[in-house]
Formats: C-alpha cells, sequence, structure tokens
C-alpha cells in the first residue's frame, strides 16, 4: 500500500511496522508460517553452540535504494556511510554511548561480531557503490512493501541471499521503519527506514537522528523481536531471549533508571536496549543472549549472506575504446553503459563517468580497493559548461550531485 497523502511532519516517537509484517505473513503464507517454525526449532540448536566466537568477524554485504519523491528526500552519500558506521559500532558494542548502561546491566552488553559494508559488485557482477537511486510520484509509503517494487513506484530488491536490502524513503504516519522477518518471501526481504530516521547527518532529525532506527530494523532481520514480547502490557510475552528482563510494554522517549514493570525489581526494564522504543539517545546496548539469537540465524538461514565471496575481482570485456580514452590513459578500455572503463595488465581499473552537470568524474581500483574511497570520485572538471539537468518526480533515476554519484542500477 501506498499514499499519496502522508501525514506530515517529523515523528516524536518510536513506530515500527514489523510485527505488522510479521502477523501478516503469518495469516497470509502458509510458507512462511513453516518457515517460521523450523528457524525457531533451528536457533534452539544452534544458540548453545558458542558459533560466533568461533566464527569470527562476519562482514554483510548492503545495498541502500534511495526512493524519492523530492530532491530532499535523495538522501547523500554522506548520509548513508553515517549509518554504515552507526551500524559497525552498534553490533561491536563499540558505540562510546555504552558506557551509559547502568552497572548492574554492564555484564549483558553482547559483541555481535558483524560488520556491514556498502557492496561493491550489484548482482551482475559490475563495479558498484551499493547505492541505487530512484525517482518516485509516492509520496508516502506503509508498510505493505510496496517501495520494494517497480510498479508500486519502489525499487526492486537485489538478491535476498548475497546482500542486505535497506530500502530509505518517505514513510506515512510516523512509521519510523520495518523490517521482515528471515523466512519471508525473498523479493520483499530487508529492512524500510524513513529518510528522517537514517544515518546521523543530511535530513536525519532528532530525537532519532543517531542511526539507531536501522540497527532495531536489523535487530528484526535478524530475528530479535521487541523486548518487551509484543504482548501489549501483558507481562505474558516473550523475545525468546534469556537475559533480558520480562517487562510491561515498551519504553519511550528517555526513560530514568531503574523504571520496575511486571514485578521485575530492583533492576527493572532494560529499556536502554536496541529493541525497545527509546529515543535514540536512549538504546545502546545489545545483550549476549541477543547476540546468540542473531548468530543462530547467521549460522542459519542467513548464512549465505556473509559466507559467499561478495567482492568478485573486476573482470570486463573489451571494446574498442572510444576515440582518445585509451591514448589519454594509455590503456584499453571496456564499456559498460555510460561509464568508460579502462585496464591495464598491471589489475588497476580506472571508470570515468560524465556527471549530471558534465563534469567528468574518475575513480579507480587498485587491485585492493576503490581510489579515493569507495563512495567517492576525483572530479576531473568539465571540457565546457553544461547546466544540471532538472530533476522531477517520476523521471526514474534519480539524479546526484558530483558527490554523490552512485552507480545505480
Amino acid at each position: 500500500m501506498t499514499s499519496n497523502d502522508p501525514s506530515v511532519g517529523l515523528p516524536t516517537r518510536r513506530k515500527c511496522g514489523a510485527m505488522e509484517v510479521h502477523r501478516r505473513l503469518l495469516t497470509e503464507s502458509e510458507s512462511y508460517r513453516i518457515a517460521r517454525s523450523e528457524i525457531e526449532n533451528q536457533t534452539i540448536e544452534l544458540e548453545s553452540t558458542g558459533a560466533a566466537a568461533a566464527r569470527g568477524l562476519a562482514r554483510i554485504p548492503v545495498v541502500v535504494h534511495v526512493v524519492a519523491h523530492t530532491q530532499e528526500q535523495n538522501i547523500s552519500d554522506a548520509q548513508i556511510q553515517s549509518q554504515i558506521e552507526v551500524l559497525n559500532r552498534d553490533f561491536r558494542a563499540a558505540n562510546a554511548d555504552v558506557s551509559t548502561v547502568p552497572a548492574v546491566f554492564e555484564e549483558l552488553v553482547g559483541d555481535a561480531q558483524l560488520e556491514f559494508f556498502l557492496a561493491t559488485a550489484d548482482p551482475l557482477g559490475r563495479p558498484s557503490t551499493g547505492i541505487t537511486r530512484t525517482s518516485t510520484n509516492v509520496a508516502a509509503f506503509d508498510q505493505g512493501d510496496g517501495v520494494k517494487f517497480v510498479e508500486s513506484g519502489g525499487a526492486t530488491a537485489w538478491p535476498a541471499e548475497r546482500y542486505l536490502n535497506i530500502w530509505v524513503c518517505q514513510l506515512a504516519d510516523g512509521l519510523l521503519g520495518y523490517a521482515q522477518f528471515p523466512g519471508g518471501p525473498v523479493a520483499t526481504d530487508g529492512v524500510v527506514i524513513t529518510h528522517t530516521g537514517f544515518g546521523t547527518v543530511g535530513t536525519a532529525a532528532a530525537p532519532f537522528n543517531l542511526g539507531r532506527t536501522t540497527t532495531h530494523e536489523i535487530g528484526h532481520y535478524l530475528n530479535l523481536f521487541h523486548i518487551w514480547g509484543d504482548d501489549g502490557t501483558g507481562c505474558r510475552g516473550s523475545d525468546e531471549v534469556d537475559d533480558t528482563p520480562n517487562q510491561a510494554g515498551s519504553n519511550g522517549g528517555m526513560p530514568t533508571f531503574p523504571r520496575v514493570t511486571c514485578n521485575n525489581g530492583p533492576n527493572g526494564d532494560l529499556f536502554m536496549d536496541y529493541m525497545d522504543y527509546t529515543h535514540d539517545a536512549g538504546m545502546v546496548m545489545f545483550t549476549k543472549g541477543q547476540v546468540a539469537r542473531m548468530t543462530a540465524c547467521l549460522d542459519g538461514v542467513r548464512s549465505q549472506l556473509w559466507t559467499e565471496r561478495h567482492e568478485p575481482e573486476p573482470r570486463l570485456p573489451r571494446v574498442e575504446a572510444p576515440a582518445g580514452q585509451a591514448s589519454a590513459v594509455g590503456t584499453s578500455a571496456s564499456a559498460i553503459g555510460q561509464p568508460t572503463v579502462v585496464t591495464s595488465p598491471s589489475g588497476r581499473m580506472d571508470v570515468f563517468v560524465t556527471g549530471t552537470e558534465g563534469a567528468v568524474h574518475h575513480k579507480w581500483w587498485d587491485g585492493s580497493g576503490w581510489r579515493p574511497s569507495q563512495d567517492g570520485w576525483e572530479s576531473l572538471g568539465r571540457p565546457e559548461p553544461a547546466p544540471r539537468a532538472a530533476w522531477h518526480p517520476g523521471d526514474g533515476e534519480v539524479a546526484a550531485a558530483p558527490s554523490e554519484m552512485s552507480a545505480s542500477t
């Protein structure tokens, strides 16, 4: 479901749509019900193996699909990179604000040994920044998955067994984000975040401007439930994790320790956990039990996501070099769509693209990584003045500024 008349205004309280998606799929899909049962049985079996310690660091390739109705929603590469940096701190318990965890809960803090990186190759093996940009006529999306299909104004997922798909768009009615639990349809597998709750710069807006909405939703993607067990305030729900205290419903805003509910005194709720509903500044940790559950997910249903090679050596078909291009560099050239790719016998690969403003931009692969950076381009100037093309919703791919250029698909 999509909307052309969204509720305007920034969210003031956390609202996650993951459980609505989960319940909808349980109602509609027998295969999802079977898969969820099998995943829970597998989780019980794998949780006690200590696989995270034996495995070491797991690296997960990410593709961010920016779906924008306005130029403001066409968030910058810098905003996207700020979110990746948050994830890499939060999932390693390396975030500075983990120091705010009350002393009685410090021993519960868990390191998930996960690292996230923007994919360097698309599903066809072509060089990519791991960012796609699509303009849309849809003013706002909801948790009905419209953002995940071109036909409904969104962007198609990359193969879910190889990439963590994250869609960033305008969500309606105060929805900050939602995720699909493992076991659901591959075409909709991934995480959706409203652009004002994504990353730490650009359009990110307080009190959800520290990147924790994405941390929370990836927790669901890796099979974590809300910490209170999603039973309202009944004290009978379970998040299926042993070391998280039972609590009565979600905590919003910035609670004061201790907050006692469900007879869980003297320490009370673990409201500083990423799977509660506080403001971004209030959620700072996963527990060891939550880490064990995420590890079981990664060793089970999502094992291909991090065990396969995701950064293939760049091997490109040779074609005749464009006039003047090869002589300037002294090597042979290949063309992939609009970019011009120049390879050398040493294995170096140079990519040249003409930006929307007419300037030529350059990046290169030196055998170990992209330079000047994975997301950056070197500007070579423009041969003749050329105005930037005007952008209008519905034009197709969103035009990006030179500093925000990406190899989109």
